[in-house]
């Protein structure tokens, strides 16, 4: 998720299912590779009948073990802020755990989160962290986030994986890449970013700029 760094509270649970289940896995290098989906990750680790149930232990476990040492990265609520704060015309649906996004034509500017995590801990996360975007919609992934995307009419997308910027584009949107996620500056411009930030500390200028030529 793009407004939070979830590699502590990731590792933990992955220490956690390790443990529970005596299977090695190799925490330190999983949250290398964080933005698809978990089952993705699993698969390097458990074989494939196994993928399915391991999954949904994972995320029983993850309440407990990675909910509290995950931290807001920063910007995040000024970035959400930011969106909820234009209530001139355009409306914006605004960044989040690997995604966000904006659409132009209403009373005020929202704040939605599209993600691939588990919603249900997608807001745990957000709730424990006092982020309150207006909706939160989880368990889509690259190209399939265009799905919420469009039903929110979303123009502007935010994200830190080569995967949401392919959704964005998917949807339409506005793709804006942040750079701290896993892939790097030129991978998410390689990959079509529209706007490439070094991280959510520059959104909330970058969108008062793009708002003010909107009008």
């Amino acid at each position: 998720m793009t407004l939070i760094d979830s590699r502590p509270g990731i590792k933990a649970a992955y220490q956690a299912l390790a443990e529970e289940t005596g299977t090695f896995i190799d925490a330190d290098l999983a949250i290398t590779r964080l933005g698809p989906p978990l089952e993705q990750e699993l698969a390097h680790w458990f074989p494939d009948d196994q993928i399915q149930p391991v999954g949904d232990r994972y995320r029983a476990l993850y309440p407990t073990h990675a909910i509290a040492p995950t931290p807001a990265l920063p910007g995040a609520r000024e970035a959400i802020a930011a969106v909820r704060g234009y209530g001139t015309g355009p409306e914006a649906d605004g960044a989040g755990a690997g995604a966000g996004s904006g659409r132009v034509g209403a009373a005020r500017g929202r704040a939605i989160v599209v993600t691939a995590k588990h919603e249900p801990n997608a807001k745990l996360h957000l709730a424990h962290l006092g982020i309150e975007p207006d909706a939160v919609i989880g368990w889509l992934w690259a190209e399939a986030k265009a799905e919420a995307l469009r039903e929110y009419g979303a123009s502007v997308y935010v994200g830190d994986h080569v995967g949401d910027v392919r959704g964005a584009r998917a949807a339409g949107a506005l793709a804006v890449a942040v750079a701290t996620g896993p892939c790097d500056a030129d991978e998410l411009r390689a990959a079509g970013a529209d706007v490439v930030l070094a991280d959510l500390t520059e959104f909330p200028d970058w969108w008062r700029t793009y708002v003010s030529e909107l009008a």
